[in-house]
Parts: C-alpha cells; sequence; structure tokens
C-alpha cells in the first residue's frame, strides 16, 4: 500500500534547518511499520536530507503564479503515476481543495500542527466544513486545536470520528539527574510571540542573583532583534536538533512563556522528555505537553523571576519536578507512531478483526420497522426478537424504527421523509457511535449515507437481514430482488430466510447467509402439546401486516389452497383468518386463537423454495402447535418426521391431517419434540450470536444446526 506525505511548501526536510513538522515525520516514520511503503514530498535547497524515503520537487520562484499552487500541480503529476492509495497532507489545509478535483479514489489525512482557525483553507467554517467532507481523518496536535477548529461548527461535527487528536512526540533519553547542571534553558524563535523578552529580562535579573547559575538559549530569529547580554548568558543561535536535546540533558530549569496560543509545544514537551524542570504560560495546547511543572499564573517577567527563582531555592521540588516529568512522559516516538499506524491500519485492512470473541460488548444499531405508530399490533416480530437476542448476549441495542420516523417526518419540503430520516441517521451515529448497524427491510436508508458512515467510523459494519420470499415465481420477485442488492456495496453481510444456495443473483464475494425465522422464550409462551384443543388445524394470512386488514378485489394462491384442503378434509376443524371476510388477526388476539388448535399451517406465498418461511413457522412451532409444511421447503434437513409434518401435495396433507387429528398421543408428541428443539437450536440468541459471528468473520468453532461451514 502506497502513501505519501506532502510536506509544506517551505518545510525544509534536512537536519540542516528543519521544522517541527519535518521533525515529527522523521521521528515518527523511523518507528512506523508502513516505513518503507512511505514516500515524503516536499521542497528543499539543502543537500542534507532525513534518511527517510524522499522526493524533492523543485519549485522556482514566479511572480505571475502562486509557488504554493505550482508546487501542488507538480505533486499531483506525480502523484497520477505513483498512485498511493493515502495521501497525508500537513499543515496546508489550503492544498485539499487543489488535490481532490484532480486525485479520486485517495483517502486523505490531514494533520494541523498549528491554529486551524489562523490557517488559509480553515479559517471559515465552509473551509472546515469541507475539510470534514473530503478527509478521511483530521489530525490535530492537541485537544486546543481541535476545539479551535470546532468553534461555530455544527453539533453535529463535535462527535465526529474523522476528529482525532495524535501529540507530537519526544525522544526519551536515558538521564542521569546527577549530570544536571546549574542551567536555565530557552528554546525558540528569540521574538516577542514566544515571549523571548520576558525571559530575557527575567533570566537577566536571576543571573545577578545567583552567580552559580548559567542561561542557554537557542534559536534565531532575524526579524525581532532581542538582544540580551551577560557573561553567563550564551546565545548559539539555531542549533540541529540533536545538538539541542544534548542541551536538555544538562538543563536543570526550562522556559517556554510563549505570548500566543501554542497549538502544541514542541520545546516544552523535550524539555520533560529529558528531565528538566518546566516553566510554560499557560496558553494554546501547552498544558499539554507537561504531565508535571510550573504553569504561569500570570505572564509577567516578575512571575516568570519568581518561578525560576523558587526552583533555584529550594532544590528538592526542583528535583521533584525533574524526576517525576521523566517518569510520566509517555509521548514517544513510538507511541506516537503506533497511534498514528493505527489510523493507516484501518484503510490498509491489514488490521486484527475488532472483535475476538463472542464475548465482547458491542454498540449495535438495529435499523428496522419496530411498528411504534400500530400501538403495539406488531410488537411480536423478527426485529424485536433479534433485538433480545443481541440484549442477552451482552451488547447495548439501539431501537432506530425507520418507517415511523419516515411517517413522522414527511413535509412539503420532504414529502416520503426519507431526508429526514437519513439526517437522524447521521445524528445518531455521531452520538451513540455504534459497531454494527443491524438493516432489517430498511430500504429508504440511503446506500451513500451508510458508505460515508463507515468511512467516519472505521470500525463500524453493517449486516442486514430480509424476511420476504425471494421465489423466481412468487409474489414481488424483482422488487425484492432489488431492495437485497441495493446497499450491496456497503453491505458486510446477507442474512436471508431463504437458503442462498437457492438464489443465483448474490454476489459470491458477499458473506450471504441462511438464517432460520428466530423463536423467543419471552413470545413463544404457549405449549399446545400439554392441553386439549377444540380446533384441529390453525392459519392466518393477512394483506400486508401494515394494513392490518384485507384488500378489496385482492386474491392470493394460498386461499385456493386452504378452500380445496378443507373440500378434502370433511370432519376436520380449522380455525381460518385472512379470507372469507374474515379480517386478520393481531398480536393477543393471534395467540388466543392460536392457543386452541392442534396444527398450525405453515404455508407461504408462491413456489416453494429452499428453507423459506414467512415468521409463522415460529408461532405455530414454538407454542406447541404440529407445524405442517412443505417438503419442498427442506425443512427435512433439520428435522425429522418426529418434529414436523412434512408432505407433498394437498392429497398428502390432508391424510396426515386426518391421521394426527384422531391421535392425541401423537398430536402431542410431535409438537414437544417440535417445540423442544426449534426452540432449542432457532433461537433469537442463537440467530443474533450468528449475525455478530459471520458479519465480524470471527473464527471459533461454534456449530449451529442451520450452517454447514
Amino acid at each position: 500500500m502506497k502513501i505519501s506525505i506532502l510536506l509544506p511548501l517551505k518545510e525544509n526536510f534536512s537536519p540542516s534547518y528543519a521544522g517541527a513538522v519535518s521533525l515529527f515525520i522523521n521521528d515518527t516514520l523511523k518507528s512506523s511499520k508502513f516505513r518503507k511503503d512511505i514516500t515524503v514530498f516536499g521542497h528543499t535547497n539543502y543537500k542534507k536530507k532525513f534518511s527517510q524515503k524522499y522526493f524533492n520537487i523543485d519549485v522556482k520562484k514566479n511572480f505571475f503564479s502562486s509557488q504554493n499552487k505550482e508546487y501542488v500541480k507538480k505533486f499531483i503529476e506525480i502523484e497520477k503515476k505513483n498512485d498511493s492509495k493515502i495521501i497525508e497532507l500537513h499543515n496546508r489545509p489550503i492544498y485539499l481543495k487543489y488535490l481532490v478535483n484532480d486525485l479520486k479514489k485517495r483517502d486523505y489525512i490531514l494533520y494541523f500542527h498549528n491554529d486551524p482557525l489562523t490557517m488559509s483553507g480553515s479559517k471559515s467554517i465552509k473551509e472546515r466544513s469541507f475539510l470534514l467532507n473530503n478527509c478521511y481523518r483530521i489530525v490535530f496536535n492537541s485537544n486546543w486545536s481541535k476545539k479551535r477548529f470546532l468553534q461555530k461548527m455544527k453539533s453535529d461535527a463535535i462527535n465526529s470520528e474523522k476528529l482525532i487528536v495524535i501529540n507530537q512526540s519526544a525522544s526519551k533519553n536515558k538521564i542521569n539527574f546527577n549530570n544536571k547542571k546549574k542551567l536555565i534553558t530557552f528554546v525558540g524563535k528569540l521574538n516577542r510571540s514566544k515571549g523571548y523578552d520576558l525571559f530575557g529580562k527575567a533570566v537577566l535579573r536571576i543571573l545577578k542573583k545567583y552567580k552559580d547559575w548559567s542561561a542557554y538559549v537557542v534559536g534565531d530569529e532575524p526579524r525581532d532583534k532581542l538582544d540580551f547580554k551577560h557573561k553567563r548568558l550564551k546565545n548559539f543561535g539555531f542549533k540541529e536538533h540533536n545538538e539541542v536535546i544534548k542541551i536538555y540533558k544538562e538543563t536543570s530549569i526550562a522556559v517556554v512563556c510563549s505570548r500566543w496560543d501554542e497549538p502544541f509545544g514542541r520545546t516544552s514537551l523535550e524539555a520533560a522528555a529529558n528531565g528538566c524542570a518546566v516553566i510554560i504560560s499557560n496558553r494554546g495546547g501547552l498544558p499539554e505537553t507537561i504531565t508535571n511543572g510550573r504553569i504561569l499564573k500570570n505572564l509577567t517577567v516578575n512571575e516568570i523571576y519568581r518561578n525560576i527563582k523558587d526552583l533555584i531555592k529550594n532544590s528538592s521540588l526542583r528535583k521533584k519536578y525533574q524526576k517525576l516529568s521523566y517518569k510520566n512522559f509517555y509521548l514517544s516516538h513510538e507511541y506516537v507512531s503506533e497511534q498514528i499506524d493505527k489510523v493507516r491500519n484501518n484503510l490498509s485492512r491489514i488490521s486484527k478483526p475488532f472483535l475476538s470473541n463472542s464475548h465482547s460488548n458491542l454498540r449495535i444499531l438495529h435499523i428496522t420497522n419496530f411498528n411504534e405508530r400500530h400501538n403495539g399490533r406488531l410488537f411480536f416480530n423478527t426485529g424485536r426478537r433479534l433485538n433480545n437476542g443481541f440484549i442477552r448476549l451482552g451488547h447495548s441495542v439501539l431501537e432506530f424504527s425507520d418507517r415511523d420516523i419516515v411517517s413522522r417526518g414527511k413535509s412539503l419540503k420532504d414529502l416520503y421523509g426519507s431526508d429526514t430520516l437519513n439526517d437522524k441517521l447521521i445524528k445518531t451515529c455521531y452520538h451513540f457511535k455504534p459497531d454494527l448497524i443491524v438493516l432489517g427491510h430498511a430500504d429508504m436508508i440511503s446506500k451513500d449515507i451508510l458508505y460515508n458512515l463507515k468511512k467516519d467510523y472505521s470500525n463500524l459494519k453493517v449486516a442486514q437481514w430480509f424476511l420476504d420470499p425471494l421465489n423466481k415465481n412468487g409474489p414481488d420477485f424483482q422488487k425484492n430482488k432489488k431492495r437485497i442488492l441495493d446497499k450491496s456495496d456497503v453491505i458486510d453481510s446477507n442474512f436471508l430466510t431463504t437458503s442462498p444456495d437457492a438464489l443465483g443473483f448474490l454476489s459470491k464475494n458477499k458473506l450471504n447467509y441462511f438464517i432460520p425465522n428466530p423463536s423467543d422464550q419471552s413470545m413463544e409462551t404457549l405449549n399446545n402439546f400439554k392441553k386439549d384443543c377444540s380446533n384441529d388445524v390453525f392459519f392466518a394470512l393477512s394483506h400486508g401486516v401494515h394494513r392490518g386488514q384485507l384488500k378489496s378485489r385482492s386474491s392470493d394462491d394460498r386461499e385456493k389452497f386452504i378452500k380445496s384442503l378443507i373440500n378434502k378434509c370433511k370432519n376436520i376443524r380449522f380455525d381460518i383468518f385472512g379470507m372469507n371476510n374474515i379480517q386478520p388477526i393481531w398480536a393477543d388476539q393471534y395467540f388466543k386463537n392460536i392457543s386452541n388448535s392442534k396444527m398450525g399451517l405453515n404455508l407461504s406465498r408462491g413456489t416453494p423454495i429452499k428453507y423459506y418461511s414467512s415468521d409463522r413457522i415460529t408461532q405455530i412451532i414454538g407454542n406447541g402447535l404440529v407445524t405442517l409444511i412443505d417438503e419442498k421447503t427442506c425443512y427435512g434437513d433439520f428435522f425429522d418426521d418426529t418434529e414436523m409434518v412434512f408432505y407433498k401435495n394437498i392429497r398428502d396433507l390432508s391424510e396426515k391431517i386426518e391421521k394426527i387429528s384422531e391421535d392425541e398421543k401423537l398430536r402431542k408428541t410431535i409438537g414437544k419434540k417440535g417445540k423442544a428443539k426449534y426452540m432449542k437450536y432457532f433461537n433469537s440468541t442463537l440467530v443474533a450470536d450468528f449475525i455478530i459471528n459471520k458479519t465480524y468473520e470471527m473464527n471459533n468453532t461454534k456449530k449451529y444446526l442451520w450452517h454447514k461451514p
């Protein structure tokens, strides 16, 4: 996997005059497992370069065009041939708008090393929204910088997974505290923004009072002439980084007293890593650079002088700060490099699976129709059964009832409610941060929104379950096929109540699995095999669960089947709903009626297809009725004749119904054994576990009755 890092134009990737960005990149790349895959692109006139793989872009001054535009243009030309997967952009948000127009199909990671609100390309809300929409991740060197980026942004952006903080790093060297000298050090630009004028005045007073102490200054600033003279104050000017570290190893007190809001502060970080007692101003991200030290209450000469004097006079306090700074320092190059590699890992797809075992606790956003608007009429549905399963496994489940949201969200501006639905989904994900989204017939959820969410949340998985019939000559085949395939590009796994083997339109590259209609111990509570029942055969159909009543002038091939069956079974007591002008029944009324029948006919629409059944099978077999089912469904793969009754045709079915109606012992035995097996092997907890197991491709030896690996 190729990765390109683009430096700011004037950033020298050279130890001869390296800036903070170059030092950060060079130091973290040394520990990166992607080091061999990464090329750093920049522009410098220094011959000496860092040892990383580097390409120098030659840019000449031109009074008629922007050097930055020319620089980015040349990088684009190179990158079109290089074809990297990831482009990491440092401290120049303005470059992104040029890159995204010409370099498609790349993932952009933008690093902020300075205050976003002071940089071209991120000052306005519009510019920052553009960055948020077009970057895979935006990395800040401090929480302070991140908060600056979020100023006046919409609240949704605050929880965006795209925005992360990875602090700068420093090398934690071996320190002999006995070698510390009576030395006060200032490192940085020698200007007023860095507070050098304040430090200079304070340290001259210190040197005058404490004759055995000295001061070192490292840095330059040609534009701001601040020159402090003392025989024990030594100004080294600019020094290479390794020379600065040597000075810090000897330093007892380091002062970083910036006036301006430092986004992070490399000098205080390195001082702490080398066992200095650090004094910092409370500006920007500086407090995030040290674990133990002195923070100036007021940024004045007197306050700086007082804090230095305290540490000189109180040697035990000074040594305490030195040792605690060193002991508690954790922002090593190795640690920070690992954090950066985690971001790259998610894009390279070589990271370890998110789950290691089935006991991990997930946040699951379950999107299906929970039928809130139907006042409990459709409570006993598959979505709620699966919810129960996920919860019993120890996962946190948030219900997202798509049809109810659409129903409430319709307006003149949003005729179908789909915009409201998808906007709510985005906001819900920002707040809930799901690990897994499970879709159940959620047709109005936009696949583009799911794609963007998966880009925002790198560990996010999306699974889909589907219950409707998929037999070619059955009702709504083309429509149902389209519904399944609509989101195929963003779905990690499909779970169907039809055997995928019987379907020719599914992608071989996707994870497609059969699941049985799940039973649930809290819903399937009847035990008809224990009692005498006044009716022989129960069957109920509907012309749509959401309609709740019969359609006029609507025909159903099952009606013909039932009428023919009744004609053949003269002495059988049928309890039929949903035909012959008898309205369908729901919820508690359904259970009251089913509780009085010995057998239940599991008859689905269309020609039988392998393993397909509507969810009525759970209500029949799960409540201890004898289940009557067409043998062409192949449920004989899971159950035998002592657990279900399989029929070849109407004649065969009528004969078996009559036989069972006359043999109570046989009826109760089949009802009992059928329920026991279905509830044990096809329950909602196992089906929920299977969905998670297969979506995350977990390697375990768990067996499921319906699945052959």
